[in-house]
């Protein structure tokens, strides 16, 4: 089949970038690299065609640069917020656009113009705005790249098909254009769920969302050979592995965390197929039980013992198929109950802004009881752990933080390969809670660990990565200097 012009457009550039555009059966478009890439490797960046930062009523971002300080609502739509001039104007060309069409709106609707809405709205504003060359086009940034993303429309439920439409409707409201097709519209909302990507900072908290066509047609994989961050509003792709001229350039769409099932879940119900990926294709085996039933399962009766739990055949428990004791069915639900109802009724209901302390209580009592109910490598445990971690961290308990930091490292190391940005961000934590203690050779140890993934998966230019390299040169001269007064 002939490829379109666009196409042609793109291969082409991405020619002198040392990639190309492929197609694989059951898995559509692909891209290959065309050389070695090696860790560390930028393999591709890109601006977004659109995004939108994810403001609420609780926070909200500059639409330019995701900043949350000295903001400015704009005199015009009272909708987007600006840090300063500049930004402002860099958005100008498609915000004057934006802002004609947000103001026809009465006070009272505007409030339902969500994240989502505003990406819909100005893609079509840019698209007017390249096709009247008010903005320049180019191979990997025209709105025939978005046209060819996949939009799933036949995978989709009833249900969703419905918001899709009304949203349509809304964007169709705000434009106000006759020739606009609010088919053509729900289709575009289909496409973004399934390949726009939420912008973070360095340290993965999200910031906005962004639609990246070029960055889109890269595929996933549970074992990914690259690694997507962001640089302000950039994404860009860099190599966590060697990666041989000729192969797949694969990224992780979800949390990677956790047993086969639950991934392929994950993917099913937000990026509609179903992983075929060296990890996945162990499905049902009995590593793959067993990983499964150490991540999401329950602990031996011996405390002493790390042994994995299956169901007994008669059901009525759960037997450790390292040291052979039964773990009542009962007992089992009892305590999984209770962590249930207190996760729900106390922690999900605390303002996460205020009441710490009353948090750090529940989450206690919710580790307490997870504690004996999961596997050590469990990860909901991890994760009930990274939240008292982060809720110490705010009330200023730096000694607690550290130990529930280190109780979470063993299992991060297990889930997730050695070279990956949360690994390295967790020793990075780790450095910072040990210096803060005075403990600077663990410090210098935590954050050597977190340079030595971070430098692959982050690059070292960026103001995150200069801050986390002189942390370290910090540490290492303080503890030089501590070990040459122990020596006098």
């Amino acid at each position: 089949m002939r490829e379109t012009p666009a196409m042609e457009d793109l291969q082409s550039a991405l020619k002198d970038r040392n990639l190309t555009v492929s197609t694989v059966a059951d898995k559509g478009r692909c891209l290959l690299a065309t050389r070695d890439f090696y860790p560390g490797d930028v393999i591709i960046s890109q601006e977004p065609y659109v995004c939108a930062p994810n403001n609420s009523s609780a926070e909200t971002r500059c639409d330019g640069c995701f900043a949350t300080s000295k903001l400015k609502k704009c005199s015009g739509c009272q909708v987007v917020w600006y840090c300063g001039s500049t930004c402002q104007r860099a958005e100008w060309k498609l915000h004057r656009l934006e802002c004609e069409v947000l103001s026809r709106l009465e006070k009272d609707k505007r409030k339902f113009v969500t994240p989502s809405i505003r990406l819909m709205v100005k893609l079509y504003l840019r698209r007017k705005l390249q096709s009247e060359k008010v903005i320049p086009s180019t191979a990997t940034d025209n709105y025939s790249l978005v046209e060819a993303l996949v939009a799933h429309m036949s995978d989709i439920n009833e249900g969703q098909l419905v918001l899709y439409a009304q949203m349509a409707n809304l964007v169709n409201l705000i434009l106000q254009w006759p020739e606009i097709n609010i088919k053509e519209i729900a289709e575009n909302f289909s496409r973004f769920a399934c390949n726009a990507h939420t912008i973070c900072d360095s340290e993965l908290r999200p910031l906005g969302t962004g639609l990246y066509p070029v960055i889109s047609i890269i595929n996933h994989s549970c074992l990914p050979n690259s690694v997507l961050v962001f640089e302000g509003r950039s994404a860009v792709v860099r190599a966590v592995q060697h990666i041989p001229k000729g192969s797949e350039v694969l990224i992780s769409y979800i949390e990677t965390a956790g047993s086969t099932m639950t991934r392929q879940k994950a993917l099913k119900e937000q990026y509609l197929f179903t992983c075929t990926c060296p990890r996945c294709a162990r499905m049902g085996q009995s590593d793959d039980i067993r990983e499964s039933a150490i991540l999401e399962g329950y602990r031996c009766k011996n405390e002493k013992c790390y042994g994995f739990l299956m169901r007994t055949n008669d059901g009525r428990g759960f037997q450790c198929q390292e040291c052979g004791l039964v773990r009542d069915m009962e007992e089992i639900k009892l305590i999984a109950t209770e962590v249930k109802s207190l996760t729900e009724d106390k922690a999900s209901k605390l303002d996460p802004t205020g009441n710490y302390q009353d948090a750090v209580a529940a989450y206690k009592i919710i580790e307490k009881l997870q504690s004996e109910l999961c596997h050590p490598f469990s990860i909901s445990l991890m994760q009930t752990r990274e939240k008292l971690l982060k809720l110490l961290m705010e009330v200023e308990h730096w000694r607690e933080a550290l130990a529930y930091c280190k109780l979470t490292l063993p299992v991060y190391q297990r889930v997730y390969p050695a070279v990956h940005p949360l690994l390295g961000l967790q020793y990075y934590t780790c450095g910072k809670l040990e210096w803060y203690m005075g403990d600077t050779e663990g410090a210098v140890k935590s954050l050597t660990k977190a340079v030595d993934v971070l430098r692959i998966t982050h690059g070292t230019n960026t103001p995150f990565m200069k801050e986390l390299l002189m942390k370290l040169e910090e540490a290492r001269a303080e503890a030089s200097y501590q070990q040459s007064s122990k020596d006098k």
